[in-house]
């Protein structure tokens, strides 16, 4: 993995630190990766770092956790960055690979001090005496909970040396969660890369697609193409789906054989340097397009444009979402798929929620270094009901999805041409100063530049 230069990840430790000594003056927080998880017996899956984790340090190793005590000093405060990693084992080594090791953690990463995470529970009870607050994940896990009481019962235990515990207790995501939510430039960059990587996938997908393929197939063309151009995983389970298991909104790519006059739906992307890109396209198995398909697929795109229009500073998170779902149930009507005569009126058809029937999820989602990214989707408002939280406004340095879809299944009251059509359109977007920019228009999106990658493939 291309890492960043370590300035950055201080920088974030730094801002971290400062919301800490506004809160509480003092504090800890304590954050450890992601676990190793068993695939099978003497095998693990892939391992893959936790993302917060990630952010503050830049460091991919299991078995880590980094600890910042922040120490209030008059008006100012002092921070300092503990991590606690796997020691340097020379036999470990030779099975799992080269450990980084506490001695060069500090120069690599720049952190104050490391230590083998063999003396977390030792040094914790040093580190959170006298603290305030200490910032954990709050419920994160019944492990975790025990380590913290594990902790606090160690300080508590110094009470007669005039030692006082933490009184306080907060949840560290939410001040990392709202960090998160803007992207930087390094971040974006990265992110432009993913996203380039995986359009080229989608259309080596279209390219080799061909009645009697299986889905499987398509799927490793994704792969091929994602760890070929330096991706290092996929972002999430690739979705194939062909025929009817378009309409199957979270599909994983089976052993279906894509039929002639049916459609596929690819929703894939890869994973580069720690963040995810995110594209959904739908084409048809034989390279064209049927009456059917293509009219709903141009309601689709008519969809997607009209929330690109309004995805930008100053407009909400919800507003893309309206603006499509707007075009969505018009041309649902348009198709007569939805009964004017039943339900009155456009605006009837919305707010009655008739149109969830073919379309049933939102248009957009926050997007880094998870696929469904962190961030609140309402104002981060105290004292506030959820339902009384305006939807969040959208501001440079956010990226979003924007997928809008229709999904037509078989049933008595619909016309048979339209069964078994499943239509996704997926982008990716950075809110920025004039708009957005989609980042993922490295694949066609046009009806007809699809057909013409798959006439020529």
């Amino acid at each position: 993995m291309q890492l960043m230069n370590n300035k950055i990840y201080q920088e974030r430790r730094n801002a971290l630190a400062k919301q800490i000594h506004a809160k509480t003056g003092s504090g800890v927080a304590v954050i450890s990766t992601a676990p190793e998880v068993a695939r099978n017996r003497d095998s693990e899956f892939p391992y893959r770092h936790d993302s917060d984790f990630f952010y503050l340090t830049g460091f991919e190793e299991p078995g880590a956790t980094l600890v910042m005590a922040v120490k209030a000093s008059g008006k100012d405060y002092e921070v300092q960055s503990h991590l606690f990693c796997r020691p340097k084992d020379p036999e470990r080594e030779i099975w799992d690979g080269i450990r980084l090791g506490p001695e060069a953690a500090p120069t690599v990463l720049g952190v104050e001090y490391a230590h083998s995470n063999q003396e977390l529970d030792r040094k914790l009870g040093e580190l959170l005496a006298d603290q305030d607050a200490v910032y954990i994940r709050l419920a994160e896990s019944a492990e975790a909970d025990r380590r913290l009481r594990h902790w606090m019962k160690q300080v508590r235990g110094q009470a007669r040396s005039g030692i006082n515990p933490p009184s306080e207790f907060h949840d560290v995501e939410a001040f990392i969660h709202e960090m998160r939510l803007f992207k930087d430039s390094q971040e974006i960059d990265t992110m432009r890369r993913a996203a380039a990587i995986s359009a080229r996938a989608h259309i080596r997908a279209m390219q080799v697609c061909k009645p009697g393929i299986r889905e499987y197939q398509l799927e490793a063309e994704l792969l091929h193409e994602f760890r070929n151009s330096g991706a290092q995983s996929v972002a999430y389970n690739s979705i194939v789906a062909g025929g009817a298991n378009s309409c199957i909104l979270h599909y994983r790519a089976g052993s279906t054989e894509l039929r002639s006059g049916d459609l596929c739906l690819i929703d894939a992307g890869c994973e580069l340097d720690g963040y995810a890109s995110d594209i959904t396209r739908t084409f048809p198995v034989n390279g064209k397009f049927s009456g059917p398909q293509r009219a709903l697929y141009d309601i689709t795109l008519a969809a997607q444009e009209a929330a690109i229009a309004v995805a930008k500073p100053g407009n909400t998170f919800m507003q893309p979402h309206e603006a499509a779902l707007k075009i969505l149930t018009q041309g649902l009507l348009d198709e007569k798929l939805l009964k004017l005569s039943e339900l009155g009126s456009l605006e009837n058809a919305i707010e009655t929620g008739a149109y969830r029937r073919f379309y049933m999820h939102r248009t957009s989602h926050w997007l880094g270094m998870d696929v469904h990214d962190v961030g609140s989707y309402r104002e981060p408002t105290e004292g506030s009901s959820k339902e009384d939280k305006p939807w969040r406004i959208l501001k440079s340095g956010m990226v979003i999805t924007i997928e809008p879809g229709l999904y037509i299944r078989p049933a008595d009251d619909i016309d048979e041409a339209f069964w078994n059509i499943g239509i996704r359109i997926e982008d990716d977007a950075v809110i920025n100063s004039s708009g957005c920019e989609l980042i993922s228009r490295g694949v066609p999106v046009k009806a007809d530049e699809i057909e013409a990658i798959m006439k020529h493939a």
